[in-house]
C-alpha cells in the first residue's frame, strides 16, 4: 500500500501554491480571468477569512446553486479552510427540490446566481422563501428554513435581501493570517467537507458526506490514471456540482498543480474553442458531449492537437465515438472512469496505455489502493472472475455515510466497510470490470443519475393518479429516457401534456417523463411485485426502440 494523503483540501492548496507558485491554476478565456497558483491561494484564503467574520464556522453547511462560475471553484477552498461543508445543489432544480435540499442539509447560507439556462434562480428562491426580499441581508428568519440564515449573490445588481458574494472579501480584512491558520490547525482529514445529493431509491435525495480524505485521493488517484503532471492543462465542460466536475476535474488537477480550463456552461463551439486558445492537453465530458464535439459544423476548423488525455465516463462509450475522440481529436490517451458519489466518486478506471478495446468494453480496473470485489446477490459470497454479481468496493473512497439517514447509510455500507454499488458487473482475472446491469432501478439519462421512485413519490401528489410506475426506455441520444406508466382514478381523464405540466417548474426537467402511457393495470409476478422489466420490453416493442434508441 502507497500512503494516503493526510492533508486537507485547504492544507493541499497552501502546498501547490508553494511548489508550483506560477503556475496557471485556474483559467477562463472569455472573462480575461487567470490565477496563478499563488495568487489563486491567496484569493481563497481572503474569501476564508471572509468566511469567519460572516460567522461562519467549521462544520456549517452552505449550499452552491451555480454553474461553472469562478466562485465556484474559489468557495471549493475557501469553504475547506476554515471547515465549512460546501452542498451542491444541481443547477437543474427546481423549488421542490431546492426547499428540500436547503432544509435537509441544514444549510445555513445559500450562494447562487441569477439563472440557468431556463430557470431564474432569483424568482425560484423567493417562491421558495417569500420573506427574503424584505429582510435584512444576512439576518434571514424564515420557518419554513430554520437554519438558513443569509442568501448571497454571485454576479451584479444584488437582488433585495442578499448580500453579495464580492462583500466576503472586504470582511476578511480584520481577521488576521494568525487566526486563520488556528482555524486549519483545528481540522482533521477525516472532516466531513463535501455534501452531494444522490437521487434515493427512497424517493428523497440523500446527502453523500465525502470527507477531506475522500476527495484529496481520489482526486489524486484518478490524475495519476491520466499521468498528469504540473505541464497539463485541463478543459472542465462538467458541471461542478457533480463530482465529474469537482473530484475528477478540481481536484485531479490541484494535486498535480495542473491547470484548470473550466467552460461555465457546457457548449460544443466553447469547449473546441477553449481546448485550442488554451492548448488544453485533457479534457472531460459524457459521451453525448464528445459526441456533439465531433459533430459540431466547424469541428474540423480546429487545431486540437495539444489534446492527451481526459476522461469519459457517466453511461457507456460507444466505440465509433472512442476511435474519433483518439483519432480526431487526437486524445489518444482518454480514459474510462466508473464510480458513483458514494465512493468520492471513481473505483475502477482505465489507464492511458489500455488497449483500445478495454478502453470501449469494460470501466477499467480499481484505482490504486481500492479494493474491488463481485459478490453473489443472493448469499454476499465472493464470486470469481468471469461470474455476474453486485460489485462492491473498500477504501479510502467510501464516503462517511448519509447525511441524517443512518439507516440508508447501514444498508449501503456492510460492517466489513464495504460499499455495495447496486450495480450488476463482471471482473476479468486481470480485474478490468464491465458494468452489465443495475440492481436497482435507476435510469441514467445522459450521465445523470435518475431513480424512478423520486418521480413517483411526486406524481402520486397529483389528485387524478392512483398509481404510476416509472422506468427507462432506450434513447439513441441519452442512452435512456423516462417513460411514466398510470393508472388514473376511477372517473378520471388526463393526457400527456397535463402529467408533464404539472411536474414542470417542480421536478428538475431532465426528470419530467418524455412518455407517458395510461394503463390499466400492470404485469406483475405471482406473489403480487411490478415487473418494471416487462413494462420496458412492451414500451421498446410498441413505440419501435431499440437499445440505442428510436429506429425512424
Amino acid at each position: 500500500m502507497s500512503q494516503p494523503i493526510t492533508l486537507t483540501v485547504g492544507g493541499l492548496l497552501d502546498d501547490m501554491a508553494r511548489r508550483y507558485p506560477d503556475n496557471d491554476a485556474l483559467v477562463y478565456p472569455e472573462r480575461g480571468l487567470r490565477y496563478s497558483y499563488h495568487q489563486f491561494n491567496d484569493l481563497c484564503r481572503q474569501v476564508a477569512k471572509g468566511l469567519l467574520a460572516m460567522g461562519i464556522k467549521k462544520g456549517d453547511h452552505l449550499s452552491i446553486w451555480a454553474y461553472n462560475v469562478p466562485e465556484w471553484v474559489i468557495l471549493q477552498f475557501a469553504t475547506a479552510k476554515i471547515g465549512a461543508v460546501l452542498v451542491t445543489v444541481n443547477t437543474s432544480y427546481k423549488s421542490a427540490e431546492l426547499e428540500y435540499i436547503l432544509n435537509q442539509s441544514d444549510s445555513t447560507t445559500l450562494f447562487m446566481v441569477r439563472s440557468f439556462k431556463d430557470s431564474d434562480y432569483v424568482q425560484t428562491v423567493n417562491d421558495v422563501i417569500p420573506e427574503l426580499t424584505t429582510s435584512q441581508p444576512g439576518q434571514l428568519n424564515t420557518p419554513k428554513l430554520p437554519h438558513l440564515k443569509r442568501v448571497i449573490f454571485i454576479g451584479d445588481n444584488t437582488p433585495a435581501g442578499m448580500l453579495n458574494f464580492n462583500s466576503i472579501i472586504g470582511q476578511g480584512k480584520d481577521i488576521s493570517d494568525q487566526r486563520l491558520a488556528a482555524v486549519e490547525a483545528g481540522l482533521d482529514c477525516h472532516d466531513t467537507i463535501n455534501m452531494q445529493y444522490t437521487s434515493g431509491t427512497t424517493g428523497f435525495p440523500k446527502g453523500v458526506m465525502l470527507t477531506h480524505y475522500n476527495v484529496v485521493n481520489n482526486g489524486y488517484n484518478i490524475g495519476e490514471c491520466m499521468r498528469l503532471t504540473e505541464k497539463d492543462r485541463l478543459c472542465i465542460p462538467v458541471p461542478f456540482f457533480h463530482c465529474f466536475g469537482c473530484v475528477l476535474g478540481v481536484m485531479a488537477c490541484v494535486t498535480h498543480g495542473t491547470t484548470m480550463v473550466p467552460v461555465e456552461i457546457f457548449d460544443p463551439l466553447k469547449v473546441l474553442q477553449t481546448i485550442e486558445k488554451e492548448k488544453c492537453t485533457a479534457v472531460h465530458g459524457v459521451p453525448t458531449m464528445f459526441i456533439a464535439e465531433l459533430e459540431h459544423p466547424q469541428f474540423k476548423t480546429f487545431d486540437l492537437t495539444s489534446l492527451r488525455t481526459g476522461i469519459m465516463a457517466g453511461s457507456n462509450c460507444p466505440i465509433e465515438v472512442m476511435k474519433k475522440v483518439i483519432a480526431d481529436m487526437h486524445a489518444s490517451e482518454i480514459t474510462i472512469a466508473y464510480g458513483q458519489t458514494e465512493s468520492s466518486p471513481v473505483i475502477t478506471q482505465t489507464r492511458t496505455d489500455d488497449a483500445i478495446e478495454l478502453r470501449v468494453a469494460t470501466v477499467g480496473r480499481a484505482l490504486p489502493d481500492v479494493e474491488v470485489k463481485i459478490v453473489d446477490i443472493e448469499t454476499g459470497a465472493t464470486l470469481p472472475p468471469g461470474k455476474q454479481g453486485e460489485l462492491c468496493t473498500r477504501g479510502y473512497l467510501v464516503m462517511k455515510g448519509y447525511y441524517k439517514m443512518p439507516d440508508e447509510t447501514a444498508r449501503a455500507i456492510d460492517s466489513d466497510n464495504w460499499l455495495h454499488t447496486g450495480d450488476l458487473a463482471i471482473m476479468d482475472e486481470n480485474g478490468y470490470c464491465k458494468i452489465t446491469g443495475r440492481i436497482k432501478n435507476m435510469i441514467i439519462r445522459g450521465g445523470e443519475n435518475i431513480y424512478p421512485r423520486e418521480i413517483e413519490e411526486y406524481l402520486y401528489t397529483h389528485p387524478k393518479i392512483s398509481d404510476v410506475q416509472v422506468y427507462g426506455v432506450p434513447d439513441r441520444k441519452y442512452g435512456e429516457q423516462v417513460m411514466a406508466s398510470i393508472i388514473l382514478k376511477k372517473g378520471m381523464t388526463m393526457d400527456e401534456e397535463e402529467v408533464r405540466a404539472f411536474c414542470r417548474d417542480k421536478i428538475a426537467n431532465y426528470k419530467i417523463p418524455k412518455y407517458v402511457r395510461f394503463v390499466e393495470n400492470y404485469p406483475m409476478t405471482a406473489s403480487g411485485k411490478i415487473q418494471k422489466f416487462k413494462m420496458r420490453e412492451m414500451a421498446i416493442k410498441e413505440m419501435q426502440l431499440d437499445e440505442a434508441g428510436p429506429t425512424a
